[in-house]
């Protein structure tokens, strides 16, 4: 009589877990990256009253079959469901990210390595990438060698608001061209003409910029001069800072009678077209003039296309410009002016000329210093920044983790999990979310994945078992009610 009471209290000891495991789970039903867990029962120990016997020939017998008594139930397993995705909540916020896959962040947290789906991600104040609860997401550098690129190696907190992140540097520019159509009857370009002048703009490797100023008018031949239809020098004029004043020129103003004076800069080893500048400059007025000789443009005079810079069998197509000698001191890098698209066709008797830093190709524009004006992350997890000056660079890359049995992944409370004996190791490195199918997606968080229809289910059933078992205490009691007034 006793075997039934101790059965029906090891039933209500496992319906009540099981009622505490779906109030946990409907308790986190708004919490982000949650993941639902169940309960199973078993049977337990067996009283064998009989064991259980075969036929016999010799007597004609039959086998019978044991005869046991269980004893209760038993929880035999409480398993968390990690890869059954949760809905999409749309945030727009660009650190709140989702895994399309059954990978996990990786986030330490006191020097610890754990694993979640949460990825309601915020930037600290020294500027690593951590989770709402503290934790730092761990992932990849940019590799030193390729700025491009991430180095798969042992994952790394995200400092992607690193003082070194803050701001792009500079880059001289090495490339411009100009374009556009020469006509040979603009009257500017006479030799008694004023000129046909086009800037191109420039940056040093401090990231200020400046621009050229060339004039372009006819080649000429004789005493006295005459116009080379198909030939067109280039002079230089002046290269002048953002302020407006020339790199050629230094200003000095008398501090007692405020009389200011010009003379040259000094920028020795300047040349253009390979070909050392020489230049005065007027002590009175600041102005610069150049009198070594200037290249020459020269066109095929029957189809009006672009020969070369020189001769008419000349193949260059542009002109190097360098401003002071070469070394770790000076500040300006070579610049090579491309003049490979200017035509010489007829027209309204005006010539149109334009420039643009970079090659043809859009190589060697240069930049200014930038300051970081957004950050995103792609679809691989790689996170660039974006900065004012039109930059975008990598910063880092977010590394993910998979295991052979997720749900042997222990929960630890603010949504982490972390790795145990029969869930699988985790190597310290991880791997891309794409290579095993997966992806990110973000400013979409991912939702618990808990089914309120499921866990309502599960509770009433849960409530029938205990009170089922209930009813088998007190009957149990009734019948040793009984039994005891025997004797009256």
């Amino acid at each position: 009589m006793m075997r039934s009471l101790y059965s029906g209290i090891s039933g209500l000891s496992v319906h009540q877990t099981k009622m505490d495991v779906i109030g946990n789970n409907i308790a986190n039903v708004n919490t982000v990256g949650f993941k639902a867990s169940r309960v199973a029962f078993s049977d337990v120990f067996y009283q064998t009253v009989q064991s259980a016997t075969g036929p016999n020939e010799s007597t004609g017998a039959a086998g019978q079959n044991a005869m046991q008594i269980g004893l209760g139930s038993t929880v035999s397993s409480i398993v968390a469901s990690p890869t059954k995705t949760g809905g999409a909540q749309r945030t727009d916020n660009p650190f709140d990210i989702m895994i399309n896959g059954d990978s996990f962040f990786i986030v330490n947290q006191g020097g610890t390595n754990y694993f979640t789906k949460a990825g309601d991600f915020k930037v600290d104040a020294d500027g690593n990438l951590c989770t709402s609860s503290g934790a730092t997401v761990m992932g990849w550098q940019v590799d030193p060698k390729d700025a491009t690129k991430t180095v798969a190696d042992v994952v790394s907190p995200l400092r992607i608001m690193a003082p070194e992140n803050q701001y792009s540097t500079p880059v001289a520019t090495t490339n411009t061209y100009i374009s556009g159509n020469i006509d040979s009857k603009d009257t500017q370009l006479a030799l008694t003409g004023t000129g046909k002048t086009v800037n191109i703009s420039f940056y040093d490797k401090l990231g200020e910029s400046y621009s050229a100023t060339f004039k372009i008018i006819h080649s000429g031949t004789g005493t006295p001069p005459t116009a080379i239809e198909n030939q067109y020098d280039v002079q230089l004029v002046d290269v002048l800072d953002s302020q407006g004043n020339s790199v050629f020129v230094k200003k000095t103003v008398d501090a007692s009678t405020g009389n200011v004076t010009y003379a040259s800069s000094g920028l020795s080893g300047s040349s253009f077209a390979g070909t050392s500048l020489a230049y005065n400059v007027d002590a009175t007025t600041g102005a610069v003039s150049f009198t070594n000789a200037m290249p020459t443009l020269t066109f095929n005079a029957a189809t009006g296309k672009f020969v070369g810079i020189g001769s008419a069998t000349s193949t260059d197509k542009a002109i190097d410009l360098k401003l002071g000698a070469t070394a770790a001191t000076n500040h300006f890098s070579d610049i090579k002016v491309d003049f490979s698209t200017i035509t010489m066709y007829a027209g309204s008797g005006s010539t149109t000329l334009g420039s643009a830093m970079g090659d043809l190709n859009g190589l060697g524009k240069g930049r200014k210093a930038g300051n970081m004006t957004g950050l995103s992350v792609d679809t691989s997890g790689k996170i660039y920044g974006t900065y004012s000056n039109g930059d975008n660079r990598l910063l880092g890359q977010i590394a993910v983790a998979s295991f052979s049995n997720p749900a042997g992944l222990e929960s630890k409370g603010g949504n982490l999990f972390a790795e145990t004996q029969n869930s699988g190791k985790f190597d310290g490195i991880g791997h891309d979310v794409k290579s095993d199918g997966g992806s990110f997606t973000t400013g979409v968080l991912e939702m618990s994945n808990v089914d309120l229809a499921a866990e309502f289910t599960e509770m009433i059933t849960t409530q029938r078992g205990f009170q089922a078992n209930s009813r088998i205490i007190t009957t149990s009691d009734t019948l040793l009610e009984e039994l005891i007034n025997l004797k009256r």
